[in-house]
């Protein structure tokens, strides 16, 4: 007999997305810890908060069916047991395919499970991309959208976990002129919420970061706080072992989760947008070549020194590829060039291509954003 200690296990659902014949969806068992993420309250309120997502109380073994409704109305069951990490995991074949809508959406599928207080049952939000979609955006979190001051070596990388463990994710700072930036690459707002068949009213977006689990509502809170797109969000499980801290493992978790995507949307081109603070020049010249017609752009925000020698030759595969590729310190001038290449409100993806050969960024020069601007 097992015996369980503290609260009744509870499931925590990430977002999940969908095609018309799979759906995706993770969640977490854990048993729950007191605590949110409003500003105020001072440091160590915001210490404490943080310490536990991450000392976790994962619950093994527990018992999830997923259930999703088909377009005729019958309820489809699946049913899997989370993992020692509390993780459970449905990769699932819809069929029949469930059509997907018209415009992009996020709706809702049903997780259940029993614990000590009796079964319990809760909506967790899919996104569905719009039949009349063509684009859709992966993006980077940190130093894309959210500071961290991360531009190599240790002391970087320690003042960053400094941020996360002692402020809240409002008074964190956003990545000057990413608001702008996105809600004009994103053809539209933000939602107030998502579920219930809600239009996300913008392209379908995917956050790729090497950020762990455990960082998923402090990530999701920044994001709301800035009315930037949501979307799902796909981070990494996180061991203490030298294969999670490896530098290269950042560019080997983006590579395999963009390739994931588009594998999983195979009618969708994708904007990749991201910084060079931690190899994503490299990691989406590598899905450009790899995956030849299917990336509309690569936009990469500066932070860094000057580019490496491999950087440089990540440019030449994405310009020899004939990818768009913009590299700018500044996402208003980012923004300018979404505006000229007609991405700013769903124009044609082919179009950029245009405005890229108009604006002449042939040799020498690393960026086309100045040329836009």
């Amino acid at each position: 007999m097992k015996l369980a200690f503290g609260p009744p296990a509870s499931l925590y659902p990430y977002f999940g997305y969908r095609s018309a014949g799979r759906l995706v969806l993770t969640a977490r068992a854990l048993r729950p810890r007191t605590g949110d993420f409003k500003a105020g309250g001072g440091k160590w309120r915001a210490i404490r908060t943080m310490l536990g997502q991450f000392a976790t109380r994962e619950v093994m073994e527990l018992a999830v069916t997923l259930e999703v409704a088909g377009a005729d109305g019958t309820v489809h069951r699946h049913q899997s047991v989370t993992d020692r990490e509390g993780f459970v995991r449905f990769d699932i074949v819809l069929d029949p395919p469930l059509p997907l809508p018209q415009r992009t959406a996020w709706e809702n599928v049903h997780l259940s499970w029993t614990n000590r207080a009796g079964p319990q049952m809760l909506d967790a939000p899919v996104l569905a991309p719009g039949l009349g979609e063509r684009l859709a955006v992966v993006s980077d979190i940190d130093d894309t959208v959210i500071e961290t001051g991360i531009t190599g070596g240790l002391a970087s990388v320690r003042e960053n976990w400094d941020r996360v463990f002692t402020e809240m994710p409002g008074e964190r700072l956003m990545v000057p002129g990413a608001d702008g930036f996105y809600s004009a690459l994103s053809g539209g707002p933000a939602p107030v919420s998502v579920g219930s068949t809600v239009p996300a009213d913008h392209r379908p977006f995917f956050y790729v970061s090497s950020s762990p689990w455990n960082l998923y509502a402090y990530l999701v809170a920044f994001l709301s706080e800035r009315k930037l797109p949501l979307g799902p969000l796909l981070l990494r499980d996180w061991g203490l072992n030298r294969a999670t801290f490896g530098s290269g493992t950042h560019g080997a978790h983006k590579i395999g989760a963009i390739n994931d995507l588009l594998a999983f949307y195979p009618d969708l081109s994708f904007a990749l947008i991201g910084d060079d603070s931690q190899g994503d020049l490299t990691a989406y010249a590598e899905v450009v070549r790899a995956c030849p017609g299917r990336v509309a752009a690569v936009f990469i925000r500066k932070v860094g020194a000057a580019m490496s020698a491999e950087e440089l030759a990540a440019k030449d595969t994405i310009r020899v590829a004939g990818v768009p590729l913009w590299l700018g310190d500044d996402w208003q001038t980012g923004q300018a060039f979404l505006a000229e290449a007609g991405l700013a409100s769903n124009g044609a993806t082919a179009q950029i291509v245009r405005t890229v050969e108009r604006l002449g960024d042939t040799d020498g020069d690393d960026t086309t954003a100045r040329a836009a601007g």
